[in-house]
């Protein structure tokens, strides 16, 4: 296996505790061993990209501003703490919405792969430099579709995916995925 370059980690149920619509400050809670995860990261020189399905915007739940604003939150605490995050992808939109800007199909919306797609054409990664780590079907999916090394928490929703996953590993937690990804280089 080529050593991995960059990692995409899905947020709410992977680094986070899963709660519907994470938008609030007050409401965003580490998991255990997700700080440890990223400095490990961080230390190895992996580029970490946090890649989040945001569609509580289109639903008229909270505004792009508000999840920006946890957004800048969340970066000045892994900065706090020595994690460096490359960027924090995210889709905006759900075809259901109620929010007419936002209401629609897109490419960017996991399990499609439109932001993964321009960080790689950007960066000049070759796929098999790079892992995506999260806890639905819908991440592995476009892990898969890229064919990167993909890793299915069992944070979340995971338990709900481990029986029918096609996800290259199942661990525990972002841990335990990061610890195995840097193994096993």
């Amino acid at each position: 296996m080529k050593k991995i370059k960059a990692v995409f980690i899905d947020r709410d149920g992977t680094l986070n505790y899963e709660k519907e619509y994470v938008y609030k400050i007050d409401d965003f809670e580490l998991l255990p061993g997700a700080i440890e995860a990223l400095k490990l990261l961080t230390d190895s020189n992996t580029k970490i990209y946090i890649i989040t399905n945001q569609a509580g915007i289109a639903r008229g739940y909270f505004t792009e501003e508000q999840f920006h604003e946890l957004t800048r939150y969340m970066i000045s605490y892994f900065e706090k703490m020595e994690c460096k995050i490359e960027d924090v992808l995210y889709c905006p939109h759900h075809p259901d919405g109620v929010v007419p800007e936002y209401t629609q199909k897109c490419l960017c919306r996991k399990p499609n792969t439109k932001l993964i797609e321009d960080v790689i054409e950007t960066e000049g990664f070759d796929v098999n430099e790079i892992a995506l780590i999260g806890d639905k079907d819908t991440d592995i999916e476009a892990g898969l579709k890229l064919g990167l090394t993909t890793y299915l928490v069992l944070t979340g929703y995971g338990r709900e995916y481990q029986d029918d996953t096609r996800a290259d590993y199942i661990k525990p937690d972002i841990l335990s995925a990061v610890k195995h990804l840097l193994e096993i280089r």
